[in-house]
């Protein structure tokens, strides 16, 4: 399924955050949005996912969600969610309950998931038992067991130390590659945009617009840390952004 962005601009009251947001996003791909703190990203995310409506434009989803698609959009946070008493499987499952999913059928995509995200060791440990990195999993695990048409990633892995966030693309790169799935993926953090995105779409500081579009033209799959041939994608992104968050970082401070 893909996803169309039709001329989305928003305001709050006369606070305009996004102005004429125009965006294809392919079924298979990973899009990730950066820009300026303040610019709308998380808000534009927002949109996608139905939480709010644009005061105009319009989201379209073309095509026809994956077969045995329970959520065709579902996000993941940047602070987990995971009820605290509820063990890892416990924690996946009820997205499964919610559709009235139990038993066999409900154990069989939870083993799934969790041998997917390297978690089938740590079924039956509570949450306040991982670190940052394995809750995130779990919450990656929990969002694949609906088998989304999208998946709306918030941010999600600002909260951890950089070690892990390496590990945790590492992850996401190998999820990708044995099923490729479909991202909108919102960022602070250029390596992370450059590291996982098709294309990375850069904002402008408030109201929000698109800045430019850049395609990483290298393979998700052949990306590694410390790769060179993603330094100059980096760097340019980079320098589009530069004078825009200055000028961002200089409004709020006003604020």
């Amino acid at each position: 399924m893909d996803i169309r962005l039709e001329g989305i601009s928003h305001h709050y009251d006369d606070f305009e955050v996004l102005r004429d947001v125009t965006l294809d996003i392919p079924a298979g791909q990973i899009v990730c949005i950066v820009g300026p703190s303040g610019c709308g990203k998380s808000t534009l995310l927002r949109f996608i996912g139905g939480l709010e409506r644009p005061r105009s434009g319009r989201v379209v989803q073309l095509g026809q969600a994956p077969e045995g698609c329970l959520n065709p959009l579902t996000y993941i946070f940047q602070d987990f969610a995971l009820l605290p008493w509820r063990s890892v499987a416990g924690n996946v499952s009820l997205v499964l309950e919610d559709h009235g999913i139990r038993g066999t059928a409900a154990r069989e995509i939870i083993e799934d998931v969790l041998a997917r995200t390297k978690l089938t060791d740590f079924a039956k440990a509570l949450p306040k038992q991982l670190s940052g990195g394995m809750k995130q999993r779990v919450a990656i695990a929990r969002a694949l067991a609906v088998n989304p048409a999208v998946m709306l990633m918030d941010e999600p892995l600002s909260a951890l130390d950089s070690q892990t966030r390496e590990l945790l693309m590492d992850d996401l790169v190998d999820l990708w590659s044995r099923q490729p799935f479909t991202a909108v993926y919102v960022t602070h953090n250029l390596a992370e945009a450059v590291r996982l995105g098709h294309k990375v779409v850069v904002l402008s500081r408030r109201p929000g617009q698109i800045q430019e579009i850049v395609e990483i033209e290298k393979p998700l799959p052949a990306r590694e840390f410390g790769d060179p041939e993603l330094d100059e994608p980096q760097r340019y992104l980079w320098r589009l952004m530069r004078e825009e968050a200055r000028a961002a970082d200089a409004e709020l401070m006003d604020v």
